[in-house]
């Protein structure tokens, strides 16, 4: 998602760069990470067709750099949802926040 401001060219992707190059080339982090997207989430289907504003398809390849990289991550892929779904954060906050809290491995 390149909607960076003020304009950065040492990543010119945006949050783009960070499952793209910043994390992928990056030591981990002893952190533990809960994640979620909806299948209908902001600009999806991309309609600017830049591929850079497709949230959907950004949080599955940093779901995949997380996973090769060896992080603690859960990653809730909802369908028929939106956008921070009410629906969706309800039903997993509580078990996502007590995953998150739980004591790092």
């Amino acid at each position: 998602m390149n909607q960076q401001w003020p304009w950065n060219p040492a990543n010119p992707g945006g949050a783009w760069d960070y499952h793209d190059g910043i994390i992928a080339n990056a030591k981990p982090k002893p952190i533990r990470i809960w994640m979620h997207v909806g299948d209908r989430d902001l600009y999806n289907p991309n309609v600017m067709r830049d591929d850079m504003h497709d949230w959907v398809v950004a949080n599955h390849r940093m779901a995949k750099v997380l996973k090769d990289k060896g992080y603690e991550y859960q990653y809730s892929y909802a369908l028929d949802s939106g956008h921070c779904d009410k629906k969706v954060r309800e039903q997993t906050l509580p078990q996502a926040l007590e995953w998150v809290w739980r004591g790092y491995h």
